[in-house]
C-alpha cells in the first residue's frame, strides 16, 4: 500500500482550473471552504435561494445555480446526498459536462451501483476524506488535515490520478496521508463500516446499555454517563494509540472486564449478522432498498428517526450537557453555518 503526502501531490495541475462543488451540507462546506483557502478558484452550486445558499453566499463563496456551475468548471465535485445525486446528475450535470471534463465524488455509491454513469470521454474520479465534513473543516483549520481516499473510475485524459491528488491535497488530506483505492472498496467497506460499528452498532451498542440500567433501577443520569458520555473518552484512547493504548490507561478492573465480558457480548453470533450485513451491501440488496425507501417518500426512514428522537437517553443527555458547557463551546456542528 502507498500512502501520498504533499510532496507527492502537485497543487499547481489545479490552480488555473475552476472548481464545482455541487451542494453545501457537511462535506460540501469543509470541500469549499478548503480549497477557497488553498487558494482554488472554487463556486458552489446549489438550489436558488435554498436553505444552503445564504449560509454559502456568508461563508464569503461563489453560488451558482448548479447548471451555470457545471458550465464554468473544469472539475465538478458532487457532494449533494448520495439520494440525491442522480437526479442532479440527469436534469442538470450531464447536458453541460463536455469531453475532458473531471466529474469526482466524495462516496462511490451512485458510480458503484450505476445510479449515474456518466460518458466515456468524462474523467471520473473519488476524493473521500475519512471523517465527516465538519471534521474536514475543522483540523484543515488547525494545521492539520484527515487521511483521504481517492479512485479513479474513467481516465480519458490520462492525469486523473495527478489531479485526484491535488485535489486531495487541496482539502488538506496530503499533510496527514492519502491511499488509493477502487469505487468499489470504498463503498463497501463505507457501507459496513457506518452499518455494523460507526453508528448503527455504536448506537446500538449505546442505547442497549442504558436502557440495561434503567429497566435495573438506576438514574438514568448514571446510565448517561457509563453508557454515553464515557464513550469519547474511550474512543479517544483508541484514536490516538490502538485498542492496546487504552488498555494501558484504563484500571485492571476495567481492562479484566474487557478482555472477559467483551468477548462475551460481541461474539461469532454478532460477527455472523455482520457478514450477513456485508452480504447485502455486496449483493446490492441495501442500496436497492435504500433506493426504494427514498421513491417511497422515506416512511420507515421518518418513522425510525423519530423514534430515536424520543428517546428518553436524549432528555436526560440535553440535561446533563447543559450543565457542562465548558466541554462544548467549540461546536463540531453549528446548524446555523453549515
Amino acid at each position: 500500500m502507498k500512502v501520498f503526502y504533499e510532496k507527492d501531490c502537485d497543487l499547481s495541475l489545479i490552480k488555473d482550473l475552476h472548481i464545482g462543488i455541487v451542494g453545501f451540507g457537511s462535506q460540501g462546506h469543509a470541500h469549499a471552504l478548503n480549497l477557497k483557502d488553498s487558494n482554488i478558484n472554487v463556486s458552489v452550486g446549489l438550489r436558488k435561494e435554498g436553505e444552503s445558499w445564504s449560509k454559502a453566499v456568508s461563508a464569503g463563496l461563489n453560488v451558482l445555480e448548479v447548471s451555470e456551475l457545471v458550465k464554468k468548471s473544469d472539475i465538478v465535485m458532487i457532494l449533494a446526498p448520495d439520494t440525491s445525486q442522480k437526479d442532479i446528475y440527469d436534469k442538470q450535470i450531464k447536458s453541460n459536462l463536455t469531453p475532458g471534463k473531471y466529474l469526482a465524488f466524495g462516496h462511490g455509491f451512485n458510480i458503484h451501483y450505476n445510479q449515474i454513469v456518466p460518458d466515456n470521454d468524462i474523467n471520473v474520479f473519488m476524493v473521500a476524506p475519512k471523517a465527516p465534513g465538519h471534521t474536514v473543516r475543522g483540523t484543515y483549520e488547525e494545521g492539520a488535515g484527515v487521511p483521504g481516499l481517492i479512485a479513479v473510475n474513467q481516465d480519458p485524459s490520462g492525469n486523473t490520478k495527478n489531479i485526484a491528488l491535488a485535489y486531495a491535497a487541496g482539502i488538506g488530506s496530503a499533510r496527514v496521508g492519502i491511499i488509493e483505492t477502487t469505487f468499489k472498496d470504498e463503498t463497501e467497506t463505507d457501507l459496513f463500516g457506518e452499518q455494523s460499528v460507526l453508528c448503527g452498532g455504536l448506537s446500538s451498542l449505546i442505547l442497549a446499555g442504558f436502557e440495561t440500567l434503567i429497566e435495573a433501577g438506576y438514574p438514568p443520569e448514571m446510565a448517561y454517563f457509563e453508557c454515553l458520555h464515557e464513550v469519547k473518552l474511550i474512543v479517544d484512547l483508541v484514536y490516538q494509540g490502538g485498542i492496546s493504548n487504552m488498555r494501558y490507561s484504563i484500571s485492571d478492573t476495567a481492562k479484566y472486564g474487557d478482555i472477559t465480558r467483551g468477548p462475551r457480548l460481541i461474539d461469532d453470533s454478532v460477527k455472523k449478522r455482520m457478514k450477513n450485513i456485508l452480504d447485502e451491501i455486496q449483493s446490492g440488496q441495501f442500496a436497492d432498498e435504500w433506493i426504494n425507501e427514498n421513491k417511497s417518500g422515506r416512511p420507515n426512514y421518518n418513522k425510525l428517526l423519530k423514534e430515536g428522537e424520543t428517546h428518553p437517553i436524549e432528555d436526560i443527555g440535553e440535561t446533563l450537557r447543559s450543565m457542562m458547557t465548558p466541554l462544548f463551546k467549540k461546536k463540531l456542528v453549528d446548524k446555523d453555518k453549515n
